[in-house]
């Protein structure tokens, strides 16, 4: 097992210039992608609004009306910057992610490597999963939900309508889609704990009702205060959690087979 890791002595020093390359390269790939989300910021904004028209037609409004305002000189342009560094993030994640494995994995036997890699993959494809859920219905949802509550103009009554600014409806898609995004890595955390010996099945399982509890408490921390967002993030959260539940007992039952076939080839050497 000794031989399969990269063990020769290696000073600080080197440790830190492998680390600054590193950073070099995720901080570069960072950089170059969100030049190019800039460039193109205002087409990526226009993308983002989307589900809002879709609530907008889902409401039952004339979608020529529907508008997003802006109150001070200076932030559609931080709104902007702020849509270029969320779409420099995503995009530049694989390469960062890729150095991340590379400055780590000198330090695990091959095993662990190979262990580390498909989640290395899978979490990226989680993440996407969980924004593209909220760009598909979870905005639309909410944003339907405020557009109801809207109040049109009879008597005794003032008209009251619904006139976003720009950077609040890209604070709340933002939002929702991280929160989404870092609730889809559960699977994952679980799975990697559960194979390092940290977690298992039957404690989550046990702890199933605490954390159904604090799924709520989460979801209304992250989320605005609606009850359509809150629940739409807590009951996928419920859900994930059973799958990690799911894939810790297959990891405890992999693990399990392993160790068998290891003591039974002892077993074969020690009667020989």
């Amino acid at each position: 097992m000794s031989g399969d890791i990269e063990d020769k002595p290696q000073p600080l020093v080197e440790h830190l210039i492998e680390l600054r390359s590193r950073l070099i390269w995720a901080i570069g790939a960072f950089f170059i992608a969100f030049i190019g989300c800039f460039a193109f910021a205002k087409q990526l904004f226009n993308m983002l609004v989307v589900p809002y028209k879709w609530a907008v037609q889902w409401a039952g409004l004339d979608l020529a009306k529907a508008e997003l305002i802006y109150t001070a000189p200076q932030e559609f342009f931080f709104t902007q910057v702020k849509v270029a560094m969320f779409g420099a993030v995503v995009i530049a994640f694989p390469v960062i992610a890729a150095q991340i494995y590379k400055f780590v994995a000198p330090g695990l036997y091959k095993n662990e490597r190979a262990a580390f890699l498909p989640f290395l993959i899978a979490s990226p494809i989680l993440f996407l999963l969980g924004g593209a859920l909220v760009y598909f219905f979870f905005t639309p949802m909410v944003m339907w939900f405020f557009l109801a509550m809207q109040q049109a103009p009879g008597e005794g009554e003032v008209a009251i309508s619904l006139m976003p600014k720009v950077s609040e409806y890209l604070s709340l898609i933002m939002t929702l889609v991280f929160s989404f995004g870092l609730v889809f890595q559960l699977p994952v955390i679980t799975t990697l704990l559960a194979r390092v010996g940290i977690l298992e099945s039957q404690w989550l399982a046990d702890k199933r009702k605490y954390f159904i509890v604090v799924a709520f408490i989460v979801a209304a921390v992250l989320t605005p205060p609606d009850p359509i967002s809150q629940i739409g993030l807590a009951l996928p959260t419920i859900l994930l959690y059973e799958v990690a539940i799911y894939a810790a007992r297959l990891v405890e039952r992999r693990r399990a087979a392993e160790t068998s076939v290891v003591a039974d080839e002892a077993s074969e050497q020690d009667s020989a």
